[in-house]
């Protein structure tokens, strides 16, 4: 690694970072709702509603402070952005195998939200460090470790959850936290020179300026959307598999697979599909993998064995392979300079909202119309999904339009 260039080294040793955090957070995916409802809930309300509350904690307290992060990892550096979000992730999340209630689980991940952040803290550094011309490359390979690292969690999670329970897999995520801030310490080089003061933005204009930047309410708006279709069916997947399977000991296990294979796919996917963009363009790229969930998501309400839908939700991987690696080499070239940690702490909030919403509504869903009806939910988010990368798309085409155009002259002029 000696010769290659410094964008590179860190790039590489961040997808690792990147497989060992994610990792050890999708751990716990597959029987977090099975968690809650081990431990009770000491005051009131059903399993269903906790279970939902457990993941839209966490997103409520990130969706307000990640934009704060961003602005400090511009000012001071990304680097300690990154060393922050591990190790406090590594002590809460070890925290959560020691709860006694669903109200103390609440109340870890309600405090979590407020200092992680890994995946958002990876992608800006990355982002800052990486030539324009290699973005969805770089960012195509940090979604790769994303998914490899959530392929692997809930498949070795769902396995020790069977085996030996739940509490042991928080304290195993702890320690995979911690390996990787201590490995962001030791090998990650960050060259920062912040901004003088003077020229500074403040934190409400330089959020202002994002917004206002060519397609970046766009992707923003894609950023929740493909967040909400994603994690909407997340707290009844395991409730979703009993049904189908019956009281059986390997619901858990059926249920990592689903996750995990999906995240297979989708690791596989993003480099090429991230390559793929830097040649054709991004937005097209984008473009078709909300169209692909939309085509994926049709037939899940109606599937009648698990072995269905963990081929469906694998396949599924293409859509998230497709669309993450889009929509962050795309803000990558829009967003104006030195605003990198602006720009990726904003999208960690907006995503963070989907993951807020989410839950509960497929929990209200699930309550209302039954455990398919999730699944029929996430399929119209995916329509609207579709709608706003086709007018990224066109807005694409008319800008290219404009700069190829032969400016014409009048004779005479």
């Amino acid at each position: 690694m000696a010769s290659l260039p410094q964008w590179r080294r860190n790039l590489y040793i961040l997808v690792s970072v990147q497989i060992l955090s994610t990792a050890g957070f999708s751990l716990v995916f597959p029987f977090l709702p099975l968690y809650v409802k081990e431990l009770g809930v000491a005051t009131t309300g059903s399993i269903e509603f906790w279970s939902g509350l457990v993941f839209s904690s966490q997103a409520l307290t990130m969706m307000f402070t990640a934009p704060i992060w961003g602005t400090i990892a511009d000012r001071y550096g990304r680097k300690p952005m990154l060393i922050r979000a591990s190790l406090g992730g590594a002590i809460l999340v070890g925290a959560m195998g020691f709860a006694q209630n669903a109200e103390q689980l609440v109340v870890l991940r309600t405090i979590q939200g407020l200092v992680s952040g890994v995946i958002a803290a990876s992608n800006a550094l990355v982002a800052a460090s990486t030539p324009p011309e290699k973005s969805g490359e770089a960012l195509g390979l940090m979604q790769t470790g994303t998914w490899i690292g959530i392929a692997i969690g809930p498949l070795v999670g769902g396995v020790l959850g069977d085996a030996f329970g739940f509490r042991e897999s928080f304290w195993i995520t702890g320690v995979m936290l911690g390996l990787a801030a201590m490995a962001v310490i030791a090998w990650v080089k960050e060259d920062f020179t912040p901004q003088e003061s003077k020229d500074r933005p403040g934190f409400l204009s330089s959020y202002r300026a994002l917004i206002h930047a060519p397609d970046m309410a766009g992707l923003y708006s894609s950023t929740f959307l493909f967040s909400l279709a994603r994690s909407v069916t997340l707290p009844i997947a395991a409730l979703f598999v009993l049904e189908l399977m019956g009281p059986t000991a390997a619901v858990a296990t059926v249920t990592g697979m689903l996750m995990g294979f999906k995240a297979i796919v989708g690791s596989g996917s993003a480099v090429w599909l991230g390559k793929l963009g830097d040649r054709l363009g991004h937005p097209r790229v984008l473009l078709f993998g909300a169209l692909l969930g939309v085509l994926l998501y049709i037939p899940q309400p109606f599937v009648t064995d698990a072995w269905q839908l963990v081929v469906l939700q694998a396949l599924t991987g293409l859509v998230q392979g497709a669309m993450v690696p889009a929509i962050g080499a795309l803000m990558n070239l829009r967003t104006p300079s030195g605003a990198k940690g602006a720009a990726y702490g904003l999208d960690n909030s907006v995503n963070a909202g989907g993951r807020m919403i989410a839950p509960m509504l497929g929990a209200a869903v699930a309550v209302w119309f039954g455990l398919r009806g999730v699944f029929a939910l996430a399929g119209l988010v995916y329509v609207g999904s579709a709608l706003v990368a086709w007018r990224i798309y066109r807005n694409s085409q008319r800008d290219h339009q404009s700069v190829v155009q032969p400016t014409t002259v009048e004779v005479g002029d």
